[in-house]
């Protein structure tokens, strides 16, 4: 019944940025760990990276150092800047609440990001 809206995603060369957004209709990103994850054609869904209730990060290893992850609560909003964008990057990114998304449940439409030259 939570719905997150995610936007901001595009085609990037390799090396390019892109800062990806997404909100909710209710006010539930001070209560719980926010997280983006992505899912290239063929492969599972995986994280990328949490931010808690107390601004607490977490990144995958694939992308630390060069993603970061965001939120504003009275907006409602969570954000992912992605930096130094890499082929492999390339995916469909979702935002949800962590333990939403860890009962699979919840998920948006996603905003494709695509790295290619």
């Amino acid at each position: 019944q939570v719905q997150f809206v995610e936007s901001g995603g595009g085609l990037v060369q390799p090396g390019g940025s892109l800062r990806l957004s997404c909100v909710a209709h209710t006010a539930i990103f001070s209560i719980y760990t926010m997280a983006w994850y992505r899912q290239a054609p063929g492969n599972q869904r995986e994280l990328v990276a949490t931010i808690s209730r107390g601004d607490s990060t977490n990144y995958a290893d694939s992308v630390k150092g060069r993603f970061t992850i965001s939120r504003d609560n009275a907006k409602n909003m969570v954000y992912l800047q992605m930096n130094s964008l890499k082929p492999e990057d390339t995916a469909v990114y979702y935002c949800n609440a962590e333990l939403l998304a860890q009962k699979n449940d919840n998920w948006g439409q996603g905003t494709q990001v695509t790295v290619s030259s």
